[in-house]
């Protein structure tokens, strides 16, 4: 070290680039002329200050890896607990992320139908809802993992955040273009592409179980189309059994759809999407073929002159409640218990042309009417509030007693969940 004519000593350290350079400090015990990490080669008291060290990083820069880290742990835990709950678990469990999904792609498709006046189209449009909505879930599930274990890997030390979402996305979807570099990073790719794998898998499997649903709950829509019109009418059904005096064969299927009836409450309560799934034609739904069913099970109970059958009241016993849980999960509210005289969608005028209708046609009918009305109007309060809104839930043709009165639908809140109905 020498004085070239300044106050300021000269210094000699070693450059980046090999050699020695030549700075002034104006400091001793501060350096400011080399490169960050390179200690100065002639002065002993120099101390680099702590943010020149190597692997520095501020407090803010961690304390922000950290809640990244813990938010996308915590995304993607709740996306595979959703995922889990909506395809494995067999009850009724309402998922806000499938929520989510559904509903917002039904305001998508309601903006489409919401200016055709065809009902045939409207029908042809709503029958893309479902499969779509039903793509798009796992698409969402994918979508979150990889955001969230963007979080996880900028966390460990993946610079930048962009380098960081491509390896989460190469991850994801086993394509191997970006590659870990450390093991932590290693483990963290291993555990999200066995989630994709998983994830995949799950909806590969729960494909086929909602067909199953859909055709066991099809084949019975379309065997009744063959007893009671298309679109089908209670009063359709007695008279076409009284003609054939086959009021036996009526009876018979009380049972079948006593069974129907609760296969029905589990599958579109596990499986909700079956609820938008729509039948093969545009004028049958399986709503208004249980509004059949039960309208018919009450007339046999009330106004038909024929002994009881307590198969019939089941029947309506295990319809209403099946209707009542599945309008509970989609948020739509109903008295549980209703009084016996509270009012009902269908008037006496209603009720007394449908029966002098039955009249005509031959069928042997009670001769009190009004306490026919009041042993049908007590079977049809259980049942109506819940028939109607699922109705217009699942735009459903025009039927006769059923749709024709259907409740507008309303979008279902997107935050948590109600309790179910209570008295």
């Amino acid at each position: 070290m020498r004085a070239c004519g300044h106050s300021s000593p000269t210094i000699y350290f070693a450059s980046r680039y090999g050699g020695t350079g030549v700075g002034r400090a104006r400091n001793p015990n501060r350096w400011m002329g080399s490169p960050p990490g390179i200690r100065p080669a002639s002065h002993a008291g120099w101390v680099p200050r702590r943010r020149d060290l190597p692997g520095y990083a501020p407090a803010v820069v961690t304390v922000g890896r950290a809640l990244a880290g813990i938010g996308g742990a915590s995304v993607v835990v709740w996306v595979v607990l959703s995922a889990i709950r909506t395809v494995i678990l067999p009850r009724a469990d309402p998922v806000l992320l499938s929520r989510w999904v559904f509903v917002v792609t039904r305001a998508l498709f309601d903006l489409r139908t919401g200016r055709v006046k065809s009902y045939e189209r409207r029908d042809r449009i709503m029958s893309y809802y479902a499969p779509i909505a039903l793509m798009l879930l796992p698409g969402a599930w994918i979508a979150l993992v990889i955001a969230g274990f963007t979080g996880i890997f900028w966390a460990l030390g993946v610079d930048p955040v962009v380098k960081a979402f491509e390896l989460s996305g190469s991850s994801m979807l086993t394509l191997g273009f970006v590659g870990p570099e450390d093991v932590p990073t290693y483990v963290a790719t291993f555990v999200q592409a066995s989630l994709g794998l998983g994830l995949i898998a799950l909806l590969i499997s729960y494909l086929p179980s909602i067909y199953g649903a859909f055709q066991r709950r099809e084949l019975a829509v379309a065997k009744l189309a063959a007893r009671a019109g298309d679109p089908p009418s209670a009063i359709e059904m007695i008279e076409l059994h009284h003609q054939l005096a086959r009021f036996d064969a009526l009876d018979d299927l009380w049972q079948e759809w006593e069974e129907w009836f609760a296969d029905l409450e589990e599958t579109h309560t596990s499986q909700p999407s079956l609820v938008f799934f729509r039948s093969i034609t545009h004028e049958r739904s399986w709503v208004i073929a249980a509004g059949v069913i039960l309208d018919a099970a009450a007339l046999r109970s009330s106004v038909l002159d024929l002994p009881r059958n307590p198969r019939a009241e089941l029947c309506i016993r295990a319809g209403y409640l099946s209707l009542r849980r599945i309008a509970d999960f989609f948020q739509i509210d109903f008295d549980a218990e209703p009084a016996p005289d509270d009012p009902i969608s269908i008037d006496r005028s209603e009720f007394d042309a449908a029966c002098d209708r039955l009249a005509e046609a031959g069928v042997g009918l009670r001769p009190d009417r009004d306490q026919c009305w009041r042993d049908f109007a007590g079977w049809r309060v259980n049942y109506d509030t819940p028939l109607r809104a699922l109705a217009g839930l699942a735009m459903a043709p025009e039927a006769l007693w059923s749709s024709d009165r259907a409740l507008p639908y309303r979008r279902p809140p997107l935050g948590r969940r109600r309790g179910p109905n209570r008295a």
